[in-house]
């Protein structure tokens, strides 16, 4: 998915990302507002995951839209 269907299905991935993430707030997943590259860094951070393990859940995350 690129940076423009991304921005254009922010709204559904957010609520997604919450959905498994229950910690993660609207200012979290807004920090990142359709950039895969800083969601990515954000849940890192947030969730104290590995990069790969992160990257795994933007793609289940992703492909379930």
């Amino acid at each position: 998915m690129n940076r423009d269907q991304i921005e254009g299905k922010w709204t559904e991935i957010k609520g997604k990302l919450r959905e498994s993430y229950g910690d993660l707030t609207d200012d979290d997943l807004e920090t990142a507002k359709g950039d895969r590259e800083q969601m990515e860094g954000v849940l890192q951070q947030k969730l104290g995951k590995s990069k790969a393990e992160v990257r795994e859940t933007v793609d289940k995350v992703l492909n379930s839209i």
